[in-house]
């Protein structure tokens, strides 16, 4: 019987170990979103996972835009997807692919202070909180 409980509780603790914890990451660490930060070396070596967050703290000087990617590329602070400028922006997330945030100040956009972020997704795993699909109760039984 302790064999058993043993095994179970290790087996248990080696499934809470493997599984893929959220992440908060804070843009730029202790440098934050700044134009004096490096952003593509900051991001260069994390692996954004659906759940994560990014943290993009700030000064009143800057704003963080989401946007697509060609005004990413061409740093159009005109037509955003989101725009924030509390300072303190958490941003989720929520799913797989390419997501850009550029500095609203559009001449710090262009001085780098633009992060791209690749987030990939378990394919496997059905999104969080989806309602689980349920037989209708209605319908003959076989």
């Amino acid at each position: 019987m302790t064999n058993l409980f043993l095994v179970s509780v290790l087996s248990i603790l080696g499934m809470a170990l493997t599984s893929n914890a959220a992440t908060t990451y804070t843009v730029g660490d202790t440098s934050g979103w700044d134009i004096s930060t490096n952003l593509d070396t900051w991001a260069s070596d994390k692996k954004f996972q659906v759940g994560d967050a990014l943290v993009f703290q700030y000064s009143s000087s800057h704003s963080v835009s989401e946007v697509t990617k060609q005004n990413f590329d061409s740093c159009n602070t005109t037509n955003v997807i989101n725009t924030y400028s509390n300072g303190n922006t958490t941003v989720p997330l929520t799913k797989p692919g390419a997501r850009y945030f550029l500095c609203g100040n559009k001449l710090h956009c262009f001085g780098g202070m633009k992060l791209q972020v690749n987030v990939e997704g378990d394919d496997q795993a059905s999104p969080t909180g989806a309602p689980q699909t349920q037989p209708d109760s209605s319908l003959p039984r076989p």
